[in-house]
């Protein structure tokens, strides 16, 4: 099966706190972005590699991955307001032919090929794969800053990205979020989620995560990011 990798750098980074959107900050010498990129390039089940950015951020985008040898990125599309717009521009970029498609966050750099392959071995088997670790913390339900229930640990995971799927599946998934006027209510925060919400019959798989698998949403990160990348060397 034909795997593409999406990475999905549509976000304005609001909460970073920078004029520039942290996928196209440095890490390591290079900016965020690149280093997912880099990495489904390196993975040998990947095919092709489509970047979704902030339209604002498209051309910019492009000269920093431009002439780096990245054979597999076939394109850099301009995203939509939210990541549910911008994972649903993928979809139809990719058009109707079946393939596997991953989508990956690209503010998650530190993805390994490890990660990738477990993601794509089981997109072999599954229709519907989450990337998850487990929960080292003891997570509370919480209810007016009561604690109102404390589910068990060894029942609780971590999602990460990579999050892959036949690509009939997730269209259908966001096809029906579509026309779902009460989506908004309860958007969902990853595509797993919308999967689960209203393809209730396809089971989502879960694949091993990383701990190493960081996701960068503040200053902090960034540096916790470039020590992660330092003890790797």
């Amino acid at each position: 099966m034909h795997t593409v990798a999406v990475v999905l750098a549509g976000g304005s980074g609001e909460r970073f706190g920078t004029s520039l959107p942290k996928q196209l900050l440095p890490l390591a010498g290079r900016p965020v972005i690149e280093h997912s990129v880099a990495a489904f390039e390196q993975a040998p089940g990947v095919d092709a590699i489509l970047v979704v950015i902030a339209a604002s951020c498209a051309s910019q985008a492009t000269d920093m991955l431009a002439g780096n040898g990245y054979r597999k990125l076939t394109k850099i599309i301009p995203g939509g307001g939210t990541r549910v717009e911008s994972t649903w521009r993928a979809i139809e970029e990719l058009g109707s032919a079946e393939c596997d498609v991953l989508f990956h966050d690209a503010a998650r750099p530190l993805v390994d090929q490890q990660v990738i392959a477990g993601c794509v071995a089981a997109l072999a088997e599954h229709r519907a794969v989450g990337v998850a670790v487990p929960s080292s913390d003891t997570i509370a339900v919480v209810s007016g800053g009561i604690v109102a229930g404390m589910p068990r640990r060894d029942s609780l995971v971590r999602c990460q990205t990579p999050q892959g799927f036949r690509l009939s599946v997730i269209r259908k998934a966001h096809q029906a979020a579509a026309a779902d006027p009460r989506f908004g209510d309860l958007p969902a925060t990853d595509d797993c989620g919308i999967v689960l919400r209203y393809l209730p019959d396809v089971k989502v798989h879960i694949a091993a995560g990383s701990e190493r698998n960081i996701k960068i949403t503040y200053p902090r990160d960034l540096a916790v990011a470039e020590a992660l990348l330092r003890c790797q060397e």
